[in-house]
């Protein structure tokens, strides 16, 4: 039986990927910090089938023992502070965490572990105010966000563990991937949850920053997949995973106002105040390594996927609203 270690097993990714592995025998250890502020309810289907253990990426120690502890064949990285706006007011933190962690944890897996497999969540945030378009692996980086910088350090230190010590270490420049299990903060569930929000007459009004910002986003359970299939070659390597679409903001509104029966320009509105300090305008990945390598192909639609988040926001929603009597009459 193969062992996995997954740092950030709550989030979004982590959960998917945890099923995943799950689903094809190994056995997964999912390391969350001891202080988080995360529930575990992403990963409640599955916490009798996983190992739960305290480690955090600001400690080294604590990331040398959970790796004597888990001894992993594979490991992956996908811990981090993950929201791009709170990066501006945490610069600092956020490259403890996205950035100097990467570091710990590949130094503590050179000294228990260095047989092991290591996978790194980079971000197309890295392309930032883009060079070429679309963005492949050779593409320059040019950072916007201190998160974006972040992430550059942890990819390029990915590497320098590869070519210097002969370990095999790579990182997935992945395009934005969403899904149900998305964080409510960030704009994608944003907006499918305030519009579910919309059609049950719970509120009337959405507010965003930039509509015309453009993204290739992808379904989150597909893009996981990828970075399993990564970690099965021969060779290490990095790979851009996206879907080889860009959408806007504005058309994400559009497909989920739409999808439940609404007029997205009637509730839509556009607040200055949320747009960010440098805007990365324009993501559109080149997928064709990972394609020809890999055999990897996102299999849902955009479309699909818009959809889905608002499906799942409405039944979670409408769930919420029938328990509150419940609870009432209870109390």
């Amino acid at each position: 039986m193969r062992k996995a270690l997954i740092t950030g097993v709550t989030g979004q990714d982590g959960s998917h990927l945890a099923e995943l592995l799950l689903g094809k025998g190994y056995h997964v250890t999912g390391m969350i910090r001891h202080t988080s502020t995360d529930s575990l309810l992403r990963i409640r289907s599955l916490r009798d089938r996983i190992d739960v253990v305290s480690g955090d990426l600001l400690d080294q120690t604590s990331l040398i023992r959970v790796l004597e502890q888990s001894r992993p064949d594979e490991i992956y990285n996908l811990a981090g502070m993950s929201f791009v706006p709170v990066s501006w007011s945490q610069p600092v933190l956020t490259a403890e965490f996205t950035g100097v962690g990467v570091a710990r944890m590949l130094e503590a897996m050179r000294q228990v572990c260095p047989k092991a497999r290591f996978y790194q969540a980079s971000s197309s945030e890295m392309f930032g105010k883009v060079r070429e378009t679309p963005q492949r692996e050779t593409t320059p980086f040019h950072p916007r966000s201190p998160y974006a910088v972040a992430k550059a350090y942890g990819h390029y230190i990915t590497t320098n563990y590869r070519e210097s010590f002969g370990m095999y270490a790579c990182a997935g420049i992945l395009f934005n991937h969403e899904g149900p299990r998305r964080g409510l903060e960030f704009v994608t569930r944003k907006i499918s949850h305030t519009a579910a929000q919309i059609k049950l007459g719970i509120t009337n009004e959405l507010r965003l920053g930039n509509l015309q910002s453009k993204r290739d986003w992808g379904y989150a359970g597909d893009f996981v997949r990828a970075m399993w299939l990564m970690l099965q070659q021969d060779q290490a390597d990095d790979f851009v995973v996206g879907t080889g679409e860009t959408h806007s903001v504005q058309e994400f509104c559009e497909i989920a106002f739409d999808h439940l029966g609404l007029d997205w320009q009637k509730h839509v509105v556009v607040d200055p105040k949320l747009y960010r300090p440098a805007e990365v305008d324009l993501l559109l990945g080149d997928a064709s390594k990972a394609k020809r390598v890999l055999g990897w192909e996102p299999q849902v639609t955009f479309h699909e996927l818009v959809k889905m988040m608002v499906d799942s926001d409405l039944a979670l929603l409408r769930d919420q609203l029938h328990e509150r009597p419940r609870l009432a009459k209870v109390a």
